[in-house]
């Protein structure tokens, strides 16, 4: 014959033998000493063996061997129905709050940003979207995400911070390369850095050819490194294997650009608020 266990029956048998007796369970668990007593009586029918006796020289109670052996899985199942109770009680999932990045971010200070994020706030789940400025921004206004890091031009429209970021001219260190007409490494159309190089070469009347086009930060810098053509980075994306050209080599310095926190038209949701207010703290010089 099977049968189930009836929890409360359980917390009850579990009260009687922590408190050593009927009257003291019944304070515990808020019931009637005749009832703790009928409750009792009920368990050891439904499992069909005595668990409690009572001690007459103490006026206690004393377990058998099975209510030994049931006081161990039933304080296993009251703890079990516990902690479901609690799981229900939570939120069935984490909010979610949705970030646009840069394709050219570099990899490791977005790697820092997330891992400092998941340690600042645990009980928001973060989605992250990686494109170039105008796709973010179509993101942003039919409402895909909730905030954006985009690649600018100095004070192009309303922002919630700014940081202002070097860019320079580099090409590959073990080798010059033929500059004319100037051989580019870039990153797609609508690419701030793409723009800036064209225009600048077109402003000082140098012919310039794309040689070399990649969506990552990872296959421009290697391209660069390689000798496949000069490049417009931000400063923070020069590796060791890239060489700085300047004035001198026909190429003049170019004003900063920007990175930008933006929003969309809605309202931002509070977990929102808190990404923005991590970011501007995060990405403060």
């Amino acid at each position: 014959m099977t049968f189930g266990f009836d929890l409360d029956l359980l917390r009850t048998f579990v009260a009687v033998v922590d408190s050593g007796g009927f009257t003291r369970a019944a304070e515990r668990v808020h019931l009637t000493q005749s009832t703790v007593s009928l409750q009792i009586k009920k368990l050891e029918t439904n499992i069909g063996q005595t668990l409690l006796l009572r001690d007459r020289s103490t006026g206690g109670v004393r377990m058998t061997e099975s209510g030994e052996l049931l006081l161990s899985y039933a304080r296993r199942l009251l703890l079990t129905a516990e902690e479901a109770s609690e799981a229900m009680r939570r939120p069935s999932a984490p909010k979610t709050v949705r970030l646009g990045v840069p394709e050219d971010f570099a990899g490791r200070r977005l790697i820092g940003l997330l891992s400092g994020f998941s340690a600042a706030s645990p009980h928001l789940r973060l989605d992250t979207i990686s494109g170039w400025s105008a796709e973010l921004r179509r993101l942003l206004d039919g409402g895909e995400i909730d905030l954006a890091l985009i690649k600018r031009e100095p004070g192009d429209g309303a922002c919630l911070a700014s940081w202002t970021e070097e860019v320079i001219w580099v090409e590959g260190a073990a080798r010059a390369v033929e500059a004319d007409p100037v051989p580019l490494a870039v990153f797609p159309v609508g690419c701030i850095y793409r723009d800036r190089a064209i225009r600048a070469l077109e402003r000082s009347g140098r012919r310039w050819r794309i040689a070399y086009t990649s969506q990552g930060l990872m296959g421009v810098q290697a391209a660069v490194a390689s000798g496949l053509g000069i490049s417009l980075l931000p400063s923070d994306a020069v590796l060791p294997e890239h060489r700085v050209l300047s004035a001198a080599q026909g190429f003049e310095p170019q004003p900063s650009s920007e990175l930008a926190l933006v929003k969309g038209q809605s309202k931002l949701s509070a977990e929102a608020r808190a990404l923005g207010a991590f970011l501007i703290d995060s990405l403060a010089p």
